[in-house]
């Protein structure tokens, strides 16, 4: 015996490690009672449960990453590629509209073939274009491939995050999920002081900016490898065995009663468009976009942004760029613990609330007094935080396993759409209006979210993927705003 347990052979013969007495007692007693998937949704959070939030996490680490080393190469490789405003706005705006394309296909894909067989081999592609993008020599070479590294990007968010769902118990399903985004936010912080330490290697530092992504992603894509499919996409698919297989690698468990559907529901991405689940489509699609919008505008332009306020220090416009990610990634960790204690509706509005009041603050421009700015970038930056991990909560929550990557994917493209026009514009709007006009436009689009959110924003807290996603949606008001 030892403090972890007894070892014990797998039916291969090699050794596999017991789960102590106390462990095993305390799993058995979660999911007493239970039948067919409900012990999923009643199981403790474990080892292998930990593993996946961090694989998984990979997905959105790389998106921050990518996304945001692009601001700080910006800075160096415009004049050695000689591009205009309009220019830098395409490649800034490219990889958006490849997540468009990317979570808009793969979603569907994803929910047709599986989670695990796409889970990998999407990563490879964000490898091979963050390689290419270091060695392009005319801007529209690095739009697109830009433009590619964004379809990859797009691909993971309905394939990791679906996967991740169906694994989760209730109980911890939203702060697990919202610790995606916390990926996000740690991969755009990595990005911000990486680009920092590269700040000075001229005149190639910006290449090596861009190429930094590709060791990341090969580091993820290794560690994915061996991940299982999820159970409840293979019930629904009629693989029983499988699904009974990987509840018992998991879990430990022995789940005889575990049955496919009579009539498994067929997979039609037209079905996010009717009903019921129009209204969750249209809800996540413009929440997720005002999000998005002003954050994806300050990670693509955060340096050139600063610039504009009249800092005048090299230094200080690179180490202001970090202040900020490292702000948004700290509101995260208040985020994660509101979102399961005092739920999802009460976070979305309040975030708006707050991400509203920091941008006004921005609006007075360059004219603007030191503290002023300050003020408006942390109240920002950390509501931003706390408020976006329900990007990786509610999408989802609100429907169910046979479309659930293919719904993800939909909200994954419109709000992209709204994110591809916002950084677009943001050069242009910087060059020919200035700051101030800028910060009032981001403004405006969460304020466009706080309104959407308090009409159409509903409560899923502690109730179990199945019973939200099929259940007529709760009433607007069905958490305290």
């Amino acid at each position: 015996m030892t403090r972890t347990g007894n070892v014990v052979p797998r039916s291969d013969g090699s050794p596999r490690c017991q789960l102590p007495s106390w462990r095993r007692r305390r799993r058995e007693h979660a999911v007493s009672g239970a039948t067919g998937l409900e012990a999923i949704d009643r199981a403790p959070l474990g080892g292998f449960h930990k593993k996946l939030i961090v694989l998984c996490g990979g997905g959105p680490f790389l998106d921050g990453y990518a996304l945001t080393i692009i601001g700080f190469a910006f800075l160096q490789m415009t004049p050695q590629l000689g591009m205009t405003g309009y220019q830098a706005g395409l490649v800034g705006t490219a990889a958006l509209v490849g997540i468009f394309v990317g979570g808009l296909f793969f979603g569907y894909v994803t929910d047709r073939v599986g989670r695990q067989i796409m889970y990998t081999i999407n990563l490879l592609t964000l490898v091979v274009m963050s390689v290419l993008s270091a060695v392009v020599a005319e801007p529209w070479q690095l739009i697109a491939a830009r433009f590619l590294l964004g379809v990859a990007i797009g691909a993971d968010y309905p394939i990791a995050t679906s996967l991740l769902a169906e694994f989760l118990p209730v109980r911890r399903r939203g702060a697990m999920l919202g610790t995606l985004i916390t990926s996000w936010s740690a991969g755009a912080l990595v990005a911000a002081l990486v680009g920092w330490a590269l700040s000075n290697v001229e005149p190639y530092g910006w290449r090596l900016m861009l190429a930094s992504a590709a060791v990341f992603g090969l580091v993820i894509v290794l560690a994915r490898i061996g991940t299982p499919e999820s159970p409840r996409w293979l019930l629904l698919k009629g693989r029983v065995d499988e699904a009974k297989q990987v509840v018992k690698r998991v879990y430990g468990l022995d789940l005889n009663r575990l049955e496919a559907p009579a009539e498994p529901p067929r997979t039609d991405m037209r079905e996010v468009f009717r009903g019921v689940y129009l209204k969750r489509t249209i809800f996540v699609g413009v929440f997720w976009g005002c999000q998005i919008v002003p954050l994806y505008a300050v990670a693509t332009f955060g340096p050139v942004i600063l610039q504009q306020l009249d800092v005048e220090s090299h230094l200080i416009t690179y180490v202001g760029a970090v202040v900020i990610n490292a702000l948004i990634l700290v509101g995260c960790f208040p985020g994660l613990h509101w979102v399961d204690r005092f739920g999802r509706r009460p976070l979305v509005i309040w975030g708006f609330v707050f991400m509203t009041l920091g941008l006004a603050l921005l609006v007075p421009g360059e004219g603007a007094p030191l503290p002023l700015i300050i003020a408006g970038f942390t109240i920002y930056a950390l509501a931003a935080g706390a408020a976006n991990i329900l990007e990786w909560v509610y999408p989802q929550e609100l429907f169910p396993t046979h479309i659930r990557a293919t719904a993800v994917g939909v909200g994954t493209a419109f709000s992209r759409v709204w994110a591809a026009a916002g950084t677009f514009l943001v050069p242009i709007l910087l060059e020919a209006f200035g700051l101030g006009i800028t910060m009032l436009v981001e403004a405006a689009v969460t304020l466009v979210g706080l309104v959407v959110s308090i009409f159409l924003a509903t409560e899923t807290k502690g109730r179990s993927l199945d019973e939200v996603s099929a259940a007529a949606p709760a009433t607007a008001t069905g958490g305290t705003a």
